[in-house]
């Protein structure tokens, strides 16, 4: 296993598309990178799972609960002091703070207007997952299309091809999925 080359808060709009969460969660447990939310994150998360993806409040709690069993490590505490000096908007400065407070290099958010660059540190910058998937796969890529092929293999119910992994994916992160599809053989290669 790699060690982790930068750390990166995950803000909970990227946590909710499943499939984009699980590539970004196993890039994590890969090493590729190290991650970090905080509890208003995953609660967030959580909210969303339930509204924007049907999931029963039971699923979706079950499924944060996992989250935070898996990456113990990634919860951030003590940052709340920080809050009140963020400049960028009122509704994710926690997440800035946050980011700040662990010493991240990015956040990836789906929001990015959220995080303008004039309101980021020097040392953060804000991606969103489609670009920062981009710049794993450039990096690892042998590790992330194992890793994608993996992730479709671990969907049982029902069961999904990796073919139809990156058709769901490319309504998220069209630009990775182009891209990933580019180095697999056919059919994999072939835009639905």
């Amino acid at each position: 296993m790699l060690y982790a080359p930068f750390s990166v808060v995950l803000d909970a709009n990227v946590l909710i598309p499943l499939t984009v969460c699980d590539t970004l969660l196993g890039a994590a447990n890969e090493g590729l990178v190290h991650i970090y939310w905080t509890e208003l994150i995953l609660e967030e998360t959580r909210r969303n799972l339930v509204k924007a993806m049907g999931l029963s409040e039971e699923k979706a709690t079950k499924r944060v609960a996992a989250m935070k069993r898996a990456f113990p490590e990634a919860m951030v505490t003590g940052h709340e002091g920080l809050i009140p000096a963020m400049t960028n908007d009122l509704n994710d400065r926690h997440v800035l703070a946050a980011a700040v407070h662990v010493g991240a290099q990015t956040i990836v958010t789906s929001n990015l207007r959220h995080f303008r660059k004039e309101h980021l540190p020097p040392s953060i910058q804000a991606q969103d997952p489609d670009t920062f998937l981009q710049h794993l796969l450039s990096q690892e890529r042998g590790v992330m299309l194992e890793l994608l092929r993996a992730q479709a293999e671990a969907l049982k119910n029902p069961p999904i091809s990796l073919a139809k992994l990156l058709e769901g994916m490319a309504r998220s992160v069209p630009k990775f999925v182009e891209e990933v599809r580019s180095f697999l053989p056919p059919p994999f290669n072939a835009s639905p």
